[in-house]
């Protein structure tokens, strides 16, 4: 006699946006995608419980197992119930209860972990459950205040999904508990918060990982964004930060840009790793993290890899022992764990002083600013990623005109954006303007020269000045100091400016001390006459 079978289709597999098909016989339960081969099995004598719930998607049939999971299938109508209780009464001898949910929008209750999940009660009723699968970090924001930031299910980035996403939730949770529950009343007190973000850690696997599972552990590396020191300890599919008051899992399918780049001042070299999602820090969000090594330091580190899996898992782009920069061994192994190419410096770029960047502000923000193959990149604070193929214009200020201009000692950069976004820099060393103009050029991209702030003419720069190039001269430029990564450079244009990093276009550049003085007639200077021609008139205003 065949085993009676009964099914109920349109069924959800927990948070599965996948529709499919569910059916309960004696021997337990089974559930597969209308589309697609993922299937669920739950065998009879795992069940504990079951439950009916009122959920977001109609009603819930809730699971619970005998080693301590939850299985949970949405998508059940009002009239199912009396169905499935009588299914589950005779092939599993089990009452399906009808569980309850609080509805009074309280934010004050009771927290309880279950299983894999925390649970969140009001008045002995559930209100809202999160499973600790989907936490990808939590902190101690204050004493009594732990962060829970969320994930989206299986690493997806923030632009794949649709519609809203909760990623952060914040208890508050006054008051000690003893440290001990068995101990006497005498027994050492902890911080009641101190131990619910030691248990998230524990639940969630956020914190120590097992031993043995580690590939390498960088310790007390220099972040620059956001500032601090942290261990970078390497896993085959994500890496963890450890700070002093926080700690980040960081999925290595989350990081879409890496950059090696040497800083101006000889000493250092910075490694910058792009994020989407961004990581977060409260209301802060990090697109860019940007870490500093000094260039001469060396490291001897041995990989928790075995031969056979360095030669198949990562095809030999890593070696089970190394000794050398620590830079190159930290670019070298983000480079093999996920995928993406490191970019470096162009080779069309050298600054006055033979460096690969040029120093500049960024409103009250003194950073570095690197003119690559197929972007601008500004660093450290704030990180401002500028694609070449974004640009409409560059706007040059104070390069020449009045006597007083003439006799600044820095000049002004505006990037005018096809978004209508502007990315200002000032305080660039005047010498920097001849390189900077003919990397532009050369680039193809379109310069405007203002040549008087008092009146906000501009006129467009030629697009090759024989002049320049007879007084300055060509130099053939090659990065000085970085490892060749071949044809690793280019990979920073595949995406566009990260818009947590948009200028205010209410405030204005940084102001610079110039003459108000200066007379409209004044004459003889260098770039007024650079190509031999006379000053054009002044045009009339009306």
């Amino acid at each position: 006699m065949s085993e009676k079978v009964s099914q109920f289709d349109d069924i959800y597999l927990g948070l599965s946006p996948e529709l499919g098909l569910l059916r309960l016989a004696q021997s337990g339960l089974g559930w597969k995608a209308h589309k697609g081969s993922p299937i669920r099995m739950v065998q009879e004598t795992d069940l504990k419980k079951t439950y009916w719930i009122r959920a977001a998607r109609n009603y819930q049939l809730k699971l619970h197992l005998r080693d301590g999971s939850i299985v949970k299938f949405d998508g059940f109508q009002r009239d199912d119930y009396e169905k499935l209780k009588d299914i589950i009464k005779a092939n599993y001898g089990l009452q399906l209860e009808t569980k309850e949910m609080s509805v009074k929008g309280w934010n004050w209750g009771k927290t309880e972990f279950q299983s894999d999940n925390l649970l969140f009660n009001v008045s002995n009723k559930e209100m809202f459950e999160i499973p600790l699968k989907e936490v990808a970090n939590t902190s101690l924001t204050a004493k009594h205040e732990v962060m829970i930031e969320l994930t989206g299910q299986d690493g997806e980035s923030d632009k794949n999904k649709k519609g809203d996403q909760l990623v952060e939730m914040r208890f508050y949770i006054p008051g000690t508990v003893p440290k001990d529950p068995e101990a006497e009343e005498d027994g050492e007190e902890e911080n009641a918060a101190n131990m619910f973000y030691e248990e998230i850690k524990a639940l969630a696997d956020i914190g120590e990982a097992a031993p043995g599972d580690g590939i390498v552990l960088f310790s007390e590396t220099l972040c620059l964004t956001p500032r601090g020191r942290y261990d970078i300890d390497m896993f085959p599919t994500f890496l963890r930060l450890r700070g002093k008051t926080t700690d980040y899992k960081i999925a290595y399918t989350s990081i879409i840009k890496l950059f090696l780049l040497p800083k101006p001042d000889d000493l250092h070299v910075l490694f910058v790793i792009g994020l989407d999602p961004p990581l977060r820090q409260g209301q802060t969000r990090y697109p860019f993290l940007v870490f500093q090594f000094v260039r001469e330091e060396e490291t001897d580190v041995t990989l928790n890899l075995d031969e056979e899996t360095i030669a198949t898992k990562y095809e030999g782009k890593l070696e089970k022992k190394y000794e050398t920069r620590t830079y190159e061994v930290v670019s070298t192994l983000f480079k093999a764990l996920t995928g993406r190419r490191v970019t470096i410096p162009s080779e069309f770029f050298k600054s006055y002083h033979n460096q690969s960047a040029i120093k500049c502000s960024m409103k009250a923000n003194e950073g570095v600013l690197y003119p690559l193959d197929k972007s601008f990149l500004f660093i450290p604070k704030p990180p401002t990623f500028i694609p070449h193929s974004e640009i409409g214009s560059v706007t040059f200020s104070r390069v020449g005109g009045g006597s007083a201009v003439s006799a600044s000692r820095t000049f002004d950069v505006k990037f005018n954006m096809k978004s209508g976004v502007d990315y200002s820099f000032s305080s660039i060393n005047r010498e920097e303007y001849a390189n900077l103009n003919e990397f532009l050029q050369n680039k193809k991209i379109k310069t405007k020269s203002m040549d008087e702030e008092s009146t906000g003419r501009y006129s467009v720069m030629a697009e090759d000045s024989e002049s320049e190039d007879e007084d300055n001269g060509k130099r053939k430029r090659k990065p000085v100091g970085i490892q060749d990564y071949g044809n690793d450079m280019g990979d920073e244009g595949e995406s566009s400016p990260d818009e947590d990093f948009v200028a205010d276009d209410s405030e204005s550049d940084v102001a610079e001390e110039f003459d108000e003085d200066v007379s409209d007639t004044a004459s003889g200077s260098g770039s007024d006459n650079e190509n031999g021609g006379e000053r054009p008139p002044k045009k009339s205003r009306k």
